[in-house]
């Protein structure tokens, strides 16, 4: 009599649920796997990520530290990228016959620009695959998987704690989610005014904290976005969320340090000492956001000559060029890129499986996880390592009960 083959349930039809179906599936063919998805659609983040063009992983080669890539979970995701991480990630898509480019900010995307081509990629190998899909599915209990042998969680953040509360009532630890990837609301008219400017090396810091980031700076009609922002809201995400998303905010404009800038406006005094500072910006910065930063530091005097700069007016001058300070007034979320921090806690799993440390055979990959990343295509990676390492061990336990 032949064994029946073992079964998996994967709740959750995104990136991180996909990529533990195929490889499982690349594993150990015989397995039966179903993705029950809630809603209509699968996939749907990746579909809009990156501006539709998905940021599917990073080099890393920027990265000194990981946890400057993943603010939580970078201790898991250090240990289990050494079996998969993101050149085992490029290889795959590669090997799947997605063609990818690294851009300059050593983000990766496909070649052809387009999250649909990994979209089309998942969705073929699930049909060469066997693997059913369940749409407009949302399970509500274990109890409805009884004939399945094994379950994998990949359904995403929850914006509120409420959505894994039955993840909670198993004994799972559950660490509040707050939302991370987001831009900040900064109140100020005449800085709103210069909406649309990038500035290419800003610094920027929680007041009083050691949450500090670096990197282009987008100003926009509510406040500030650009990639510095959105890690600064990454690795400040549950320091803003206490209070309520209204902090200080410093600007260094110039991404130098004080002596430096004071080194630059003195030569500039010498250099061209009869123009006007108006008319002659010597750090490089857009001319707008120039003059608005001499009236913000020197007032009426913004309009004086640079022979006529004194040492009290360059060390304003300089202050504000890089320690200029807003208050927060709420936040405004980055919709292509919106990730949550929080989840289930990692004290809640085994780290070289992904299984619950609660109930045998339940699985978890992605987002569901207290794991999560700077924008840059960090995220995806994530999901890619979980994946594949549950899946894995998935197919380990299948192939010990054969």
């Amino acid at each position: 009599m032949s064994t029946p083959s073992p079964r998996l349930a994967i709740l959750g039809g995104g990136a991180a649920g996909f990529f533990l179906a195929l490889n499982v599936k690349e594993m150990m063919s015989e397995i039966d796997v179903t993705i029950f998805e809630r809603s209509q659609r699968v996939l749907a983040k990746v579909e809009i990520s990156g501006g539709g063009r998905c940021n599917c992983t990073n080099t890393f080669e920027e990265i000194t530290d990981l946890q400057l890539a993943y603010p939580r979970g970078h201790r898991l995701m250090k240990r289990l990228m050494k079996d998969f991480g993101q050149r085992e990630a490029c290889r795959w898509f590669e090997d799947h016959g997605v063609k990818l480019v690294v851009q300059e900010d050593q983000c990766v995307f496909p070649a052809a620009q387009d999250s649909h081509v990994i979209i089309e990629c998942f969705l073929r190998l699930a049909r060469d695959y066997h693997i059913r899909i369940e749409r407009g599915r949302k399970i509500m209990s274990l109890s409805e998987l009884e004939d399945y042998d094994f379950v994998a969680v990949t359904t995403g953040g929850s914006p509120k704690a409420s959505g894994l509360t039955w993840l909670a009532d198993m004994g799972h630890e559950i660490v509040s989610p707050v939302p991370s990837l987001f831009t900040l609301n900064i109140p100020e008219p005449k800085l709103t005014e210069l909406m649309g400017l990038v500035i290419p090396d800003v610094s920027v810091q929680l007041t009083g904290t050691k949450a500090k980031a670096n990197g282009p700076l987008l100003i926009t009609h509510w406040g500030v976005s650009g990639p510095a922002v959105l890690k600064l809201s990454s690795y400040g995400a549950r320091l803003l969320a206490e209070q309520n998303y209204r902090m200080s905010v410093s600007v260094n404009w110039t991404g130098a340090n004080e002596a430096d800038v004071i080194s630059v406006l003195t030569d500039a005094a010498q250099r061209e000492p009869q123009k006007q500072l108006t008319t002659y910006s010597p750090l490089g910065l857009p001319q707008r956001l120039w003059a608005y930063l001499l009236e913000r530091a020197l007032g009426e005097r913004a309009a004086i000559r640079w022979c006529e700069l004194n040492k009290k007016d360059r060390n304003r001058l300089t202050n504000t060029l890089t320690n200029d300070t807003y208050k927060t007034d709420g936040r405004a979320t980055f919709k292509e890129e919106f990730v949550t921090c929080g989840g289930v806690s990692l004290n809640s799993i085994n780290p070289s499986t992904m299984e619950s440390r609660c109930v045998e055979g339940l699985y978890f990959a992605g987002e569901v996880l207290d794991i999560d990343a700077i924008t840059g295509g960090f995220n995806f990676q994530a999901a890619w390592t979980t994946a594949y390492t549950a899946a894995k061990a998935i197919v380990s336990k299948a192939q010990a009960d054969k």
